[in-house]
């Protein structure tokens, strides 16, 4: 079994049902799946793609976007998604390591492609626009055998080195995260999943792509999550069942003037921790469940989840799904008992082969059949399991994570500097914001503005820290290592000075 012949037992199921709605717009099963086997000739008969390549897939959402997934596994490859708002530096580092030689993208990022080619030679693109209207004929598909243990996406996380590692996830690691929350979602094919998130996203290739099309529920496409109003509004004229999402748009639903009666029977707050309060307001004014989770790409990404039926905790990310297991441990691999915090485990069929071409991470990530996920939690005595702190010093914008040694580097290459070191600070919209502290060269100086230019020019938007502190030198311990603890302390004086 795998992830194509899981796809082609639901149009089997529903043919003429509608697999994606986008505007005004119904794609059928049997219509994508003629789009996807299109896509996967193309790729083999054409650019030469053959079993076990990676392609890259740098898309914004659009219905595009998944027979160009599903097309890339039916010709036996491997996908790499790819973070639609990465500069093109960032983007030629993913392809490179990823050894990645054709890249599916559109022509709102075609600007990028000739400094990604430059970067990489060997690189063929294709325009899903000029695809997909008719322009490009493919020829006649060759089937290609896949398996559960083939491996079948590779997601670039970036680690606490600053450079991105990738995810690898078989057929069968997906396809068991998709049945595990199945089950734990009870999602049947009546379902209708709005997807507002990027599609690139673990949590959203799961839960909102592979899950509703392997039950042969709907996808409901939504263009932008702004305003919440037209979001609900697509959401009513769709009959959207199910809405995964981040904190900061459930925030944002619970002060918006939206219609009385929803269709949704559930949201789903995942990506990133669910602040309390945003679960009280919202609980107080929809009928539906908010439900918490928690992931990481590297378990495919589902790990735990509060209940739809039965005791939701607030501030737990819930009970483990169906058929993954969840410890707490020590450092030498010892289960801990219960309200004893130390590094929350998983072991399960979702959990990766590793990280591509880096056996010294991914021994560091897999102990004893054991992912471990660097955060730091606690189980209380009913099974729920509460995330106190992250192990690793990672910042989450907006659901998105974001590693501070990356932007430290961008900054270190700026003239003048001559010490960085870049903190999350709390922001009611985003979840976290970057900040960065800086030192510069005795007798010199830099410009606020001109470096968070630099810096802007190299990297996502996103990782760019709101502001610039600077200080004559950074704190730090008798090793000479920057204390960031202290910096944070600094960082929540002047917000409340």
């Amino acid at each position: 079994m795998n992830l194509v012949l899981s796809l082609d037992r639901a149009v089997a199921q529903n043919p003429k049902k509608a697999a994606i709605f986008w505007g005004e717009c119904e794609i059928s099963y049997l219509e994508l799946q003629a789009e996807t086997t299109r896509v996967a000739a193309y790729l083999q008969q054409v650019l030469g793609v053959r079993a076990g390549d990676r392609v890259g897939l740098w898309l914004k959402n659009c219905p595009e976007f998944i027979p160009a997934l599903f097309g890339i596994l039916q010709a036996g490859a491997v996908v790499v998604p790819i973070n639609n708002f990465l500069k093109p530096n960032e983007v030629a580092y993913i392809l490179n390591d990823a050894g990645a030689d054709v890249l599916l993208t559109d022509a709102g990022l075609a600007t990028g492609i000739p400094e990604l080619t430059a970067a990489r030679p060997s690189l063929k693109s294709l325009m899903l626009e000029q695809f997909g209207q008719g322009n490009l004929t493919a020829p006649a598909f060759v089937p290609v055998e896949r398996s559960e243990a083939d491996l079948a996406v590779i997601i670039y996380t970036s680690g606490t080195t600053g450079r991105p590692k990738g995810a690898m996830l078989t057929h069968g690691n997906l396809m068991h995260n998709v049945e595990s929350c199945r089950r734990v979602l009870e999602t049947i094919a009546d379902d209708r999943i709005a997807v507002l998130l990027p599609m690139f996203h673990s949590f959203m290739l799961c839960v909102g792509v592979m899950l509703p099309l392997l039950v042969g529920a709907s996808i409901v496409l939504l263009g932008s999550v702004h305003p919440p109003r037209s979001v609900m509004q697509e959401i009513i004229h769709r009959q959207a069942t199910i809405l995964p999402a981040i904190p900061q748009f459930f925030r944002t639903m619970t002060h918006a003037q939206l219609p009385d009666h929803l269709p949704l029977r559930m949201v789903i707050s995942g990506a990133a921790p669910l602040p309390l309060q945003v679960l009280e307001d919202f609980s107080k004014k929809f009928p539906f469940p908010l439900i918490e989770g928690y992931g990481l790409s590297e378990a495919s990404p589902v790990v735990t989840k509060n209940p739809l039926h039965g005791v939701r905790k607030p501030g737990s990310i819930g009970l483990p799904i169906y058929d993954v297991e969840v410890t707490i441990q020590d450092d030498f691999g010892n289960v801990l008992p219960d309200g004893q915090p130390g590094e929350l485990c998983v072991r399960g069929g979702n959990v990766m082969l590793g990280y591509w071409n880096q056996p010294a991470e991914t021994a560091k990530a897999l102990r004893n059949g054991w992912l471990l996920t660097g955060d730091i939690a606690y189980r209380d005595s009913d099974g729920y399991f509460f995330i106190t702190d992250r192990k690793k010093d990672m910042l989450l914008v907006n659901g998105i994570n974001v590693y501070p040694r990356e932007v430290e580097e961008i900054i270190y290459q700026f003239p003048g500097v001559k010490e960085a070191s870049v903190i999350g600070i709390p922001d009611t919209r985003k979840g976290e914001q970057p900040l960065a502290f800086v030192s510069v060269n005795e007798g010199g100086a830099v410009d606020e503005t001109a470096l968070l230019h630099f810096v802007r020019s190299k990297i996502a938007d996103y990782k760019v820290p709101r502001r610039v502190v600077f200080l004559p030198a950074l704190p730090r311990n008798a090793t000479g290592k920057i204390l960031k603890t202290a910096l944070r302390d600094l960082a929540a004086q002047q917000a409340t000075a």
